[in-house]
Formats: structure tokens, C-alpha cells, sequence
């Protein structure tokens, strides 16, 4: 006979058995968790010093007057202090020690917080009181930046340099300006990438004795690619972000100890003012910065450099006015002249001439020049000009309108397709008349389309005049997409105020138009293949020939 009181037993004990078992693994998993997380500690015997520099007890009680204090935190189990200076600011410093310049003027009393923060989050407060005297004031710089009461400042967008890098060294030769990279004349203006940074509004004001700041970037900041985590982006390359630029900053000033400071032309290349922003602020372009030093400034243009935040070898500059830049709106719209390339044969003699021979054309060119129909023929509704081998030399066109048809402004298009290969130079561009007594570059050029046959698709426009010979001109460029197979749109818009240059009715480059220079008087029409030179590099050994087809020239005034 069944003994259930004999089974229900041994089933209760295997069933403590195996909630005893799954008990001690729960036990044994949570310590492991415990162990693994690690100790959480709370710092402890917290001590915070504050050395005023130059500080005398006899004849400089509060210091040398720079506003220098440095700060010594010190906590066991601590693995980070946080400063809150009392003037505004605060920063971190994971070891603790802080040399913090206060730049209020005159004697003042700041009380400071220090945070300590141990394992797993916990932390201890510590709060001091110094009283430090601070003799820097620069009244001139806060009257130029506010106005006595509140100023907006912009990007000087319209000017050459308004952005731009180079070198922060010990070189006094290169260290004041920027060297390696100028933005052109509206040139973020040209990708919606970019443009966010000419909506930025820089507002300045004076309240009581205190410099404010406030960036409005209506909504969107244009990010150095270095940053682009802090707006959570993943671009690769500096890109417009959503971004919350924060609220009201408030602004210390200070003497500049940057590198240009060591030199002794540094009266003529510096105001020798810092402006230090509270809480991250920034000027617009975001590097990981928030001190910048003011080069010069005036009441209506200021010239800032910011040494780049992660990367102390860079230095930024940005140049701010406070009237508002517009861009060029000039375009023209009356056709005034045209080849549309609808009859075969020879190009249309009342429109077009050539440039015939060798000789490298100043820029080290192999191609010699004919007006033969295998270099230069209309067909199927194209000019087709072809860069030939002949053994070790190439034969190419180029056709002209001098003395035919000449221009002063207006809008000039150009349909075509490029020619492919390495060496390959091809170029649509405009001459100024007066050339023979003129001499280039002072008679000026204005390149609507340059393209290097060992970087396809990269599209140069370019401005030529004296002093920007060569290499010198003002240029930029912009990548498009399968020039030699597939026509696109090369154009420029020249007018009194600028020169606005596009693939595609996408702006890519800007410049400005003045009295002073030479774009103010007749120029006629260029189209031509060059072959290797300076700019279109070696050509590769295995070509053959290649063309640019163009399908239409069009001018509109």
C-alpha cells in the first residue's frame, strides 16, 4: 500500500532542495553584481585651498591684481571635483588642482562651490570664500561689443576670411592670421550643410557692470566634424545640427596669453583682450571653445581667434560685423547672346575665333592649338573640342569670342560635358579685353568652370587679377557628379557687386565686385582642353584623345 505521507515528505524535501539551490546561485549572482559594480564611496575628509597669485600678506593682500587663484581640492575616495567659481562659470577638473583667472575689475569676495564625486555617483560639497583683486579692463572692447547697452553682431560673410584656420605655434610668422584656409565670400551660403552659420545673431549686452552674450542660431549650429557627437551627429564631415545654443552667458574679460603674445610685433597683431563665456558659450562655429581673443575690433567689425578645443596645433578666426550682410541677388534674365551648335561643320565664324600654337601658355601646357576639324567641329548639336596624342605631343582647340562679341556683366551659361583622363584641363572661362595693354593678371579672369582630369568631378571657379596670379586666385570648389559622361549646368553671375558661381544653379562660390578691381569692363568668352601643366598635372601615359561637348553658350543681361 501507497504511503502518501512517505511520498508528500520526500517531495517537499526535494522541492527545499532545489529552492535552497536556486537560492544560493541568486545569492552568489547578486554579490558577483555587487562585486563587479564595485564599492560606492563617498568622499571624505574633503579639503579645498585657494592660493591668490602674488598674494603678500603685507603689500598685496588679495593678490598681483591679475585675478589669478589657484584652486587645490583634495577628498579621499574621490575621483572628480566640479568648480562653481561664483561668477558665473564653472568647470571640471579631474585632478582637482584649477587656475582660475577672475576678471571682474577691483577688489571682489566670490564664494566657491566644489564638488567632489566618488564611485558610483555619490559626492561631497565644500564651499570657500576669496577675496582677489583684479586690475584688467578693457571699457573701449565692452563699449565696441554692446554698445553701451545691447549690440547684434553677424558673420562679415561678404568678406574673404570671415572664417578660417591655421597654425597655433611659435612661429610669429604664421601664428596671427589664418594661413591654411580662408572662407571665401559666402561660401557656407553655398550647401544647406553649412548656410545655418550665417543666420547666427551674436548679442552682446551691458548689464550693470557685467558682460552678457547670447548666441541666437535659430535653431541649427554649424559643427566642426570633431564635435559632431556633442550634437549627436554622425555626418563625418562639419554639418548644421539641431542644436540648443543655450541661454544667456555671461562674458569675463582678460589679457590674452596666446602665443601671438610672445612676439614683439604683437601690439600689430593683437588687442591682447580674452573673452572667456560662461557655460560652454561659443561664437557660432562650434570647436570645443569658449575662449576666444580678440584680435581687433571697432565699432562695426570685430576679428576674433579661438585656439581649437581637443587640438591645441589649430587656431580658428572668425571675423563678426554689425551690419548685417545681404548677398547678391543681381541676376539677369534677357538673352543678349547664344550658340546653340545646331548647324554641322565648322563653329559659327561670326562668333567665334581661334588661339593657335605651343608654347605652353604660361602655365606649362603640352597641347598645341589648331583650328583642325579633329580638334574643333560642331556636330549633332554639340562644339566638340578634342585633345589628341601624336605620339609624344597633343593637338586641342581653343575658340574665342575677342572682337566678336565682348561684355561688361550679366549671366553667363555653359551646358557641357567634360572630357575624361589624367592631364586632361578643361576650362569655360572669360578673358578681360584690354589684355594687350593690360597685362595679365591685371586685366583679370574669370574661370566659370576649371576640372582636373585626375580629380573627377571636382569643379574649380576661380578669379584671376593682380596679386592672385597662379595658384594665388580666389577659388573654391564643389563635387558634382559623372562630369564626362553627363551634361551639367556651369555658370556665372557677374555683376557690379560680385561674382557668383554655380554648377547646376548650386552656388559654390562668391566673390566681391569693387572699383578696385578689374571686373568692371568688357571681358569676351573662352572654351578650350588643355592638356598636363600646373594645374592639369601629368597626363596618363595610356590616353588617347578626349572631348568636352558643349550643347549651348548662353549670356543674358
Amino acid at each position: 500500500m501507497i504511503d502518501f505521507h512517505k511520498l508528500i515528505n520526500n517531495k517537499m524535501k526535494k522541492i527545499l532542495n532545489i529552492v535552497s539551490v536556486i537560492t544560493l546561485f541568486l545569492m552568489a549572482s547578486c554579490q558577483e553584481e555587487v562585486e563587479n559594480f564595485g564599492a560606492i564611496d563617498t568622499p571624505s575628509n574633503f579639503v579645498v585651498t585657494a592660493e591668490i597669485l602674488g598674494q603678500n600678506n603685507t603689500t598685496a593682500p588679495n593678490g598681483d591684481g591679475s585675478g589669478k587663484v589657484l584652486f587645490t581640492a583634495k577628498a579621499n575616495n574621490a575621483i572628480s571635483y566640479r568648480y562653481i567659481f561664483g561668477d558665473g562659470s564653472s568647470d571640471n577638473s579631474p585632478s582637482g588642482i584649477y587656475e582660475k583667472r577672475y576678471n571682474q575689475t577691483g577688489l571682489n569676495t566670490f564664494t566657491v562651490t566644489v564638488i567632489a564625486t566618488g564611485r558610483g555617483g555619490v559626492s561631497s560639497t565644500k564651499t570657500i570664500q576669496v577675496t582677489v583683486l583684479s586690475n584688467f579692463e578693457d571699457p573701449e572692447a565692452v563699449q565696441f561689443l554692446t554698445g553701451g547697452s545691447q549690440k547684434t553682431w553677424y558673420w562679415s560673410a561678404s568678406e574673404a576670411g570671415h572664417l578660417g584656420v591655421g597654425p597655433n605655434s611659435s612661429d610669429d610668422t604664421q601664428n596671427y592670421f589664418p594661413l591654411w584656409y580662408q572662407a571665401a565670400p559666402w561660401e557656407k551660403a553655398a550647401s544647406p550643410d553649412s548656410a545655418c552659420l550665417y543666420g547666427n545673431e551674436l548679442i552682446f549686452s551691458k548689464v550693470g557692470n557685467e558682460l552678457k552674450f547670447q548666441l541666437n542660431n535659430q535653431g541649427q549650429t554649424f559643427f566642426n566634424k570633431d564635435f559632431q557627437s556633442v550634437a549627436g551627429g554622425s555626418a563625418g564631415y562639419d554639418f548644421c545640427y539641431n542644436y540648443n545654443a543655450g541661454g544667456l552667458k555671461n562674458v569675463n574679460l582678460g589679457p590674452s596669453e596666446s602665443v601671438i603674445m610672445a612676439s614683439p610685433s604683437h601690439a600689430t597683431r593683437t588687442r591682447g583682450t580674452m573673452m572667456n563665456f560662461s557655460d560652454g558659450g561659443f561664437m557660432g562655429y562650434y570647436i570645443g571653445q569658449s575662449s576666444y581673443e580678440i584680435l581687433s575690433i571697432t565699432e562695426t567689425r570685430m576679428v576674433v581667434r579661438a585656439v581649437m578645443g581637443g587640438n591645441p596645433a589649430l587656431a580658428w578666426y572668425h571675423t563678426f560685423t554689425t551690419i548685417q550682410p545681404t548677398q547678391d541677388a543681381t541676376d539677369y534674365s534677357n538673352l543678349v547672346f547664344s550658340d546653340e551648335f545646331s548647324t554641322d561643320g565648322a563653329p559659327d565664324s561670326s562668333k567665334w575665333g581661334y588661339d593657335l600654337g605651343a608654347g605652353g601658355w604660361g602655365n606649362g601646357e603640352l597641347q598645341t592649338y589648331t583650328n583642325n576639324p579633329a580638334n574643333a567641329v560642331v556636330q549633332g548639336g554639340n562644339l566638340v573640342i578634342t585633345a589628341i596624342k601624336n605620339g609624344n605631343s597633343y593637338t586641342s582647340a581653343r575658340l574665342k569670342s575677342e572682337n566678336k562679341y565682348e561684355f561688361k556683366y550679366g549671366k553667363v551659361e555653359f551646358r557641357a560635358k567634360l572630357p575624361a583622363g589624367a592631364g586632361t584641363w578643361p576650362a569655360l572661362w572669360m578673358l578681360g579685353q584690354n589684355y594687350a595693354t593690360n597685362t595679365w593678371p591685371a586685366c583679370g579672369e574669370i574661370d566659370v568652370m576649371e576640372h582636373k582630369g585626375f580629380q573627377p568631378n571636382v569643379i574649380h571657379g576661380t578669379v584671376h587679377y593682380t596679386g592672385h596670379s597662379g595658384g594665388g586666385g580666389i577659388t573654391s570648389q564643389i563635387t558634382s557628379t559623372n562630369v564626362s559622361s553627363t551634361y551639367h549646368i556651369y555658370k556665372a553671375i557677374w555683376s557690379p557687386q560680385s561674382i557668383r558661381f554655380y554648377v547646376d544653379n548650386v552656388l559654390f562660390h562668391s566673390v566681391i565686385n569693387t572699383n578696385s578691381l578689374p571686373f568692371n569692363s568688357d571681358f569676351f568668352l573662352i572654351m578650350n582642353v588643355a592638356m598636363g601643366g600646373t594645374f592639369g598635372g601629368p597626363v596618363d601615359p595610356a590616353f588617347t584623345q578626349s572631348s568636352m561637348s558643349v550643347d549651348y553658350v548662353r549670356v543674358y543681361q
